[in-house]
């Protein structure tokens, strides 16, 4: 049962009595947030991997590939283990577009639907201009022109994407097709080879969409509203982190337009609101089962190391881009999810059908059952038969760990 609290009592000065903020326990802030993020409960498995990108709002994209990519390892972390290449129609559908790539919290895989509301950015786009990389508006038309006489291409098909230098020395037509993706001038609805491929919004998006202009202060507090349902419950900055508002977005008007409920959360005196179906269902008795599973370090649940810590009492750090020698918990530690917790963290990798948890890091001895059954389940989910663990931290949970494992 729920153990949330709701203090009713007069305002002074305010006739009716109206109704003080909701308190939560930390517990319930955690259960709102795993149930806006559809990792407890049946509701997070319906409507499959297009339910599952609706709900989150956006899932972020990430060139590094594990055990899977991370848009593929979001969707397997709430829905088990559904086919890697119906993750992929689901996002890049090749008839009717589910889905758009664009910038929210980074670059992210957004519903289609979402296309409208992401015009404040696009206006912001052009009003600030181009960024470090520059190009001609010659090539922008050139650009333009051939989308619209060839149809959808990559940046390799309009001339290459490398200008000959490093990673960054983009060429014209690859700067072109960003900055008119950035405009919205072009869109991405779907990726071949992890390349993008580029094409006109008119050939691909329904006139409705098309035609939709929504104020900037109607988009804010559209987005609000999505990113409260992703969160459950979330504060100020958290609302500002999730969609990637620039500094100094207001977005009083936002909440109170989005219906946002304020609550406060124990041991916290910062101003919080929670999204009002979440509140619903954990008021309601809050019941659904958790799951257990590896969470990709670019999950939604997790991307804002900050709120983990506060959430879950966790440090994240991500240390792929720390040399080697430095890391402390690994390349790609993906954090383990059970209980509605966060009880540690594995660096996994794969050698031939084999599994390697190369550092399995466990908070507690109550976290042994539940990282064999993750790491075995994702064994299963990438085709690997077997289960390898050659450093576990702290060491005297290696032994059961290995039994847990059935080694």
């Amino acid at each position: 049962m729920s153990d949330l609290v709701v203090r009713v009592g007069y305002v002074k000065g305010g006739t009716p009595p109206v109704k003080e903020k909701i308190e939560l326990s930390r517990r319930e802030a955690r259960r709102l947030l795993l149930y806006g993020q559809g990792l407890i409960g049946v509701h997070g498995r319906r409507g499959g991997v297009g339910g599952m990108l609706r709900r989150v709002g956006a899932v972020q994209l990430d060139t590094i590939s594990v055990l899977a990519r991370s848009h593929e390892l979001v969707a397997y972390a709430r829905l088990g283990a559904v086919g890697r290449e119906a993750v992929e129609r689901a996002y890049w559908a090749p008839r009717t577009p589910r889905a758009f790539e664009y910038w929210a919290h980074a670059a992210c895989v957004l519903p289609i639907e979402e296309w409208p509301y992401y015009g404040f950015r696009r206006r912001a786009f052009v009003a600030r201009g181009q960024r470090w990389h520059k190009v001609s508006e010659a090539t922008c038309k050139e650009v333009l022109a051939r989308l619209a006489a060839e149809g959808p291409l990559t940046a390799t098909q309009l001339g290459g994407a490398k200008g000959g230098g490093p990673w960054w020395d983009w060429s014209e037509v690859k700067i072109a097709a960003e900055w008119l993706l950035d405009t919205g001038q072009v869109i991405c609805v779907r990726r071949v080879g992890w390349r993008r491929v580029y094409d006109l919004p008119e050939r691909v998006l329904p006139p409705e969409l098309l035609d939709a202009d929504p104020s900037d202060s109607e988009s804010v507090a559209h987005l609000v509203a999505s990113s409260a349902r992703a969160l459950g419950v979330a504060t100020r900055a958290d609302l500002m982190d999730y969609s990637r508002f620039k500094a100094g977005t207001s977005l009083d008007e936002a909440i109170e337009a989005a219906g946002l409920v304020p609550v406060t959360i124990a041991g916290s005196e910062t101003p919080t609101w929670a999204d009002p179906e979440a509140l619903a269902w954990l008021q309601t008795g809050g019941r659904g089962r958790h799951r257990v599973t590896l969470l990709s370090p670019f999950d939604s649940v997790v991307w804002d190391r900050k709120r983990t810590l506060r959430a879950f009492g966790f440090t994240h750090i991500f240390e792929a881009y720390v040399p080697q020698a430095k890391r402390v918990n690994g390349y790609y530690a993906m954090p383990l999810l059970a209980g509605g917790e966060l009880l540690g963290q594995v660096d996994p990798g794969r050698q031939g059908r084999t599994l390697i948890a190369k550092h399995a890091l466990l908070e507690r001895a109550a976290a042994v059952e539940p990282m064999a059954q993750a790491l075995r389940e994702a064994a299963e989910w990438v085709g690997c038969d077997n289960v390898a663990v050659p450093r576990v931290t702290p060491e005297k949970l290696a032994a059961p760990l290995a039994a847990a494992l059935g080694g």
